[in-house]
């Protein structure tokens, strides 16, 4: 796999995802493997210090499959949250745990199961730590 880009991870994040990820059946932990990969690879920092092009845990970014040139709106969500809402993706889908930590302008090299796709970050749109919030 081509070197993947720098990213960031809020500890709140890091500590809620290590968490759940320690809750799941041994069977289903396999699927975790790439999830599990990026957060050790995170430079991990407390939330108020995220910057703002930063995608986090319910943040919503433009996104754009360079393969096809399509740009989507997602928000990356717990995977309890993802209700089939249009735009939310689970930090378990493939697509999710590419998304997590990149910032505007950067691109990632992700398996998928129709073959590997780059994503590239355009616009993160919304993200908690900069709007002041906690996450839920």
């Amino acid at each position: 796999m081509p070197t993947q880009p720098a990213i960031i991870v809020s500890s709140l994040d890091y500590e809620r995802l290590a968490a759940w990820m320690e809750r799941l059946p041994a069977q289903d932990k396999t699927t975790l493997a790439a999830l599990e990969a990026e957060l050790e690879r995170a430079e991990v920092v407390d939330p108020e210090n995220i910057p703002a092009g930063i995608i986090t845990m319910n943040s919503t970014a433009r996104v754009r499959i360079e393969q096809s040139g399509e740009e989507k709106l997602l928000t990356l969500v717990y995977p309890n949250q993802a209700d089939g809402t249009a735009g939310h993706v689970s930090i378990l889908a493939p697509i999710g745990a590419a998304l997590l930590g990149l910032a505007e302008g950067q691109s990632i090299d992700w398996p998928t199961l129709a073959g590997q796709t780059r994503l590239t970050v355009l616009e993160v749109i919304y993200q908690p730590e900069a709007a002041g919030e906690l996450h839920r």
